[in-house]
């Protein structure tokens, strides 16, 4: 057995990265000629990248959602080839067959031959694989559907199972299989494509402002998520005003000991890490079938930059950071954040999100769970109200320090009763902070 290595093609000049945006095939599944092993999506297209050989995948080197370079290597497959050594099959890709150097009659490697005729096909408006339907076919399910007698109107009868519903190799066969079985083929329409927006009229006075690549991935794992969880949310009203009495009394002299700017927000942090203690089912992720319980709480911790989009840098290990811990991480992190100097290993491994919409001057809202996650809580802003102060002596209206916690949660795992518990949880600590604690 060889080794293959399977490198991302070039794909324009002005292209020079994608996006993996869903592994077809997985380690250990036997791959065909022509089968896709990978969809990626560009700046300018969505494409798949099939396997110009026959042959076993044997490894992934990037996961979903990474960002790969072109002339990395995707994947590695085993294949069937005598004499030939890994170094030989290095430069071998599913775009450029010329890279080879090799006498194919003395290692001919199955599909090889047939390299040129798949070229990395994409649904950029140069290809002509739609028929003009809007629908996108690649060359190979054309070429097969043309070699089967399927027609048009039969190809938009058959329901896709790849990127946006595309019909793929595997779902043609399915199709022949059943026409050949006699089986009745009766129209399954085509599936919408998650990418389709209604008409937009943009008139000459409207501005047109492109998304960059942080908003494009924001978007996407915005709407990755809400398809993928059922959001619940529950609200809690807390009286914080021990806590602003405590803050204001001490901050000052905390900076000067400690160099640090004590805000409000290592305060909820430690509240919702001991809340997470005590319901560990809260800080958990959802596989499939199969609920995952993490030993780490790592708290994310979303955080604003200047250019307007979003970031989540990641506070690990926070179970056993201190209040002066926690501070100091949340500093850190969010001033590198704001001068880009986040490591990739930063905003990675949350098991728990903490977003402060507050600091906009919001009272609650309904935040999306960062996914793989299972909630996120969002502080609103501490506002003065009269409240009712329940005293030995009897209920009396003073000014207090109020604030709505709002807990966005997984409802495939977690139930009402426990996001309920949960959020008053933290409320809990909130409202219990001594007036006299020291640090």
């Amino acid at each position: 057995m060889a080794k293959y290595k399977l490198l991302l093609p070039s794909m324009g000049e002005s292209v020079s990265e994608a996006t993996i945006v869903n592994w077809v095939k997985q380690p250990g599944d036997m791959v065909e000629v022509d089968d896709t092993i990978v969809e990626i999506a560009t700046d300018k297209v969505d494409s798949e990248v099939p396997s110009p050989v026959a042959g076993k995948l044997v490894e992934q080197r990037f996961d979903k959602d990474a960002v790969v370079q072109v002339g990395e290597v995707l994947a590695v497959l085993e294949v069937e080839a005598q004499n030939m050594t890994e170094a030989d099959l290095t430069d071998v890709t599913a775009a450029t067959i010329e890279n080879v150097d090799l006498p194919l009659e003395d290692h001919q490697i199955p599909g090889v031959d047939r390299l040129e005729e798949h070229k990395f096909s994409s649904n950029h408006e140069e290809n002509d694989s739609s028929e003009g339907t809007g629908r996108f076919y690649s060359p190979l399910v054309k070429s097969i559907a043309a070699e089967e007698g399927i027609s048009a109107d039969q190809l938009e009868t058959i329901q896709g199972t790849g990127l946006e519903g595309r019909v793929t190799k595997q779902d043609l066969m399915d199709y022949l299989a059943d026409r050949g079985a006699g089986k009745e083929m009766k129209p399954k329409g085509i599936v919408e494509r998650v990418s389709e927006q209604p008409v937009t009229v943009v008139s000459g006075k409207d501005e047109i402002i492109e998304m960059d690549r942080m908003r494009r991935l924001i978007a996407e794992h915005m709407v990755h998520s809400v398809q993928i969880a059922p959001h619940v949310c529950s609200f809690v009203e807390a009286d914080v005003t021990n806590i602003v009495r405590w803050r204001n009394n001490i901050k000052d002299d905390f900076q000067k000991r400690e160099n640090e700017k004590l805000t409000f927000t290592p305060i909820f942090i430690e509240a919702v890490v001991k809340a997470l203690k005590d319901f560990p089912m809260v800080n958990v992720s959802v596989k499939g079938t199969q609920i995952i319980k993490k030993h780490d709480i790592n708290i994310g911790m979303a955080t604003a930059l200047p250019n307007g989009n979003l970031i989540v840098p990641v506070i690990k290990n926070a179970k056993q950071l201190s209040l002066i811990g926690l501070t100091k991480a949340v500093n850190d992190l969010a001033n590198r954040a704001r001068k880009n100097q986040l490591k990739p290993d930063d905003t990675q491994g949350g098991t728990f999100t903490v977003t402060n919409i507050g600091s906009f001057g919001n009272v609650m809202g309904t935040p999306i769970i960062n996914q793989p996650q299972v909630a996120i809580l969002a502080v609103g802003t501490i506002t003065k109200k009269p409240a009712v102060i329940e005293t030995p002596s009897g209920d009396m209206i003073g000014i207090r320090h109020m604030m709505f916690l709002s807990l966005s949660y997984d409802h495939r795992v977690v139930d009402g009763a426990l996001g309920g518990m949960f959020v008053r949880r933290v409320a809990d600590y909130l409202e219990n902070w001594e007036i006299d604690r020291e640090v």
